[in-house]
């Protein structure tokens, strides 16, 4: 399900009191997630990149500014980075990284395994390879081979990916709505590590989203959630078409890198 899409227009870079997190507070093309950790100090406008005008920009790639873009934007800028779920509270707060930081969620999982612990840290730098994920093969479309576990653990879990193609017209705001609702109901049921969702392809307007979870029963439990059906039911009439893959994504002992692979039957994960 697409939980969340943010296009940031006239914003403000707010800076999280432990890291840096990007928020949209002044404009924005679909209503603020209030899930997303908010900070402490405010940046009072925003700026688009370093880039000229006419260059087009990667938006899963942390905008920079200077002293002139910063009041004067001369675009719009589209910021998306992976949505990680908050750890329950008797984990210590994490060290984000400075480039590309990944966006945080206030609310919490209730609970989390050591292994997919090491799994949401790894994915604070989890982004596509290229502008064609939508039209490319799950496990060639994001930087898998760069995301580094511990050697000695061994796990599994189950990862949906949604291609979908928005109808022309089709009314985005209650949809938004329902979205992050059902994605914070998701987050308090436990089990999802992480969201991400792309851009529509200027071409074919196909997007992709994929959400990661600890357990297929985590993923089933949530679609039993009532504001996940009422999501469901509202985006029904706004795709022209949607496609749901299902697949594993496997961490072996004695290596450090993860795997994927199709789903095919069975439980994943614990």
């Amino acid at each position: 399900m697409a939980y969340i899409s943010l296009l940031y227009s006239s914003s403000a870079l707010l800076w999280n009191h432990r890291k840096t997190i990007l928020m949209a507070t002044i404009t924005l093309s679909c209503p603020t997630h209030n899930g997303i950790t908010k900070g402490s100090e405010l940046l009072t406008s925003w700026g688009s990149s370093l880039e000229p005008p006419n260059t087009k920009r990667d938006p899963h790639s942390f905008p920079s500014f200077d002293s002139k873009n910063i009041t004067r934007p001369h675009e719009p800028i589209l910021y998306l980075p992976p949505l990680l779920s908050s750890l329950p509270e008797r984990f210590p707060s994490e060290e984000l990284p400075s480039q590309n930081p990944p966006l945080v969620t206030e609310t919490r999982l209730p609970d989390i395994d050591p292994a997919s612990l090491s799994l949401h840290k790894a994915l604070h730098r989890f982004k596509p390879l290229n502008s064609n994920y939508a039209g490319t093969d799950y496990g060639e479309a994001f930087n898998w081979p760069e995301l580094v576990l511990p050697e000695d653990e061994e796990r599994e879990w189950y990862a949906v990916v949604f291609r979908s193609k928005r109808k022309a017209g089709s009314d985005s705001g209650s949809l938004y709505h329902a979205d992050k609702l059902a994605h914070e109901e998701a987050i308090r049921n436990g089990g999802l590590i992480m969201y991400w969702y792309g851009v529509p392809d200027e071409i074919t307007g196909i997007n992709l989203a994929t959400c990661i979870w600890q357990s297929r029963q985590h993923a089933i439990t949530a679609n039993s959630r009532p504001f996940h059906i009422k999501a469901v039911r509202l985006a029904v009439g706004s795709y022209e078409m949607y496609n749901l893959e299902r697949y594993v994504l496997r961490k072996e002992r004695g290596d450090t890198k993860v795997t994927i692979e199709l789903y095919v039957t069975g439980d994943v994960g614990w």
